[in-house]
C-alpha cells in the first residue's frame, strides 16, 4: 500500500486542504472560471483533497440525571465539502503552503462559495 503525501496531513477544525487548479482548465461538465473573472473577483478554484472534522461544538450542559452518559470526546458539526469536490472560494482567505515541491491551499470552510461534485475520480483532475 503506497502512501500519498497528503496522508501525512491532519486537517484541523473547519479547514479544507485544496489542490489549486490552473485558471484555463475546465471540469468534464464544462464549468470553468475565465482568468479575468478570477482576477477581478479574487476567486480561485481547486479540488478538495482532505477535510477537517468540522465546526467544534461545546460540551452539553451538565446534568444531574444518572441515566445520561458523560461525553468526553470532542463533538463537531460536519462540513459540506467532500474529497474530490471542485471548490470555488474567496482567495483572500487562503493560506498557501508548499510541501515536497507541491503547492496546496488551506481554506476555511466559510470561504468556500460553491462546491461542484463530479462522479469522476479525483485522480483525473490531478494529472
Amino acid at each position: 500500500m503506497s502512501l500519498n503525501v497528503t496522508d501525512k496531513f491532519v486537517v484541523v477544525g473547519d479547514r479544507v486542504l485544496i489542490k489549486p487548479r490552473s485558471g484555463d482548465e475546465r471540469t468534464k461538465s464544462g464549468i470553468y472560471l475565465p482568468p479575468g473573472v478570477q482576477e477581478k473577483e479574487k476567486i480561485q478554484s481547486g479540488y478538495v483533497l482532505k477535510i477537517g472534522p468540522g465546526y467544534p461544538v461545546g460540551p452539553p450542559p451538565e446534568s444531574d440525571e444518572p441515566w445520561m452518559e458523560e461525553i468526553s470526546t470532542p463533538q463537531y458539526i460536519p462540513l459540506q465539502a467532500k474529497v474530490g469536490d471542485l471548490a470555488i472560494f474567496i482567495q483572500s482567505s487562503v493560506h498557501e503552503i508548499e510541501y515536497e515541491g507541491e503547492k496546496y491551499l488551506i481554506v476555511p470552510h466559510a470561504a468556500i462559495l460553491l462546491l461542484i461534485r463530479e462522479d469522476d475520480e479525483l485522480e483525473y483532475y490531478l494529472k
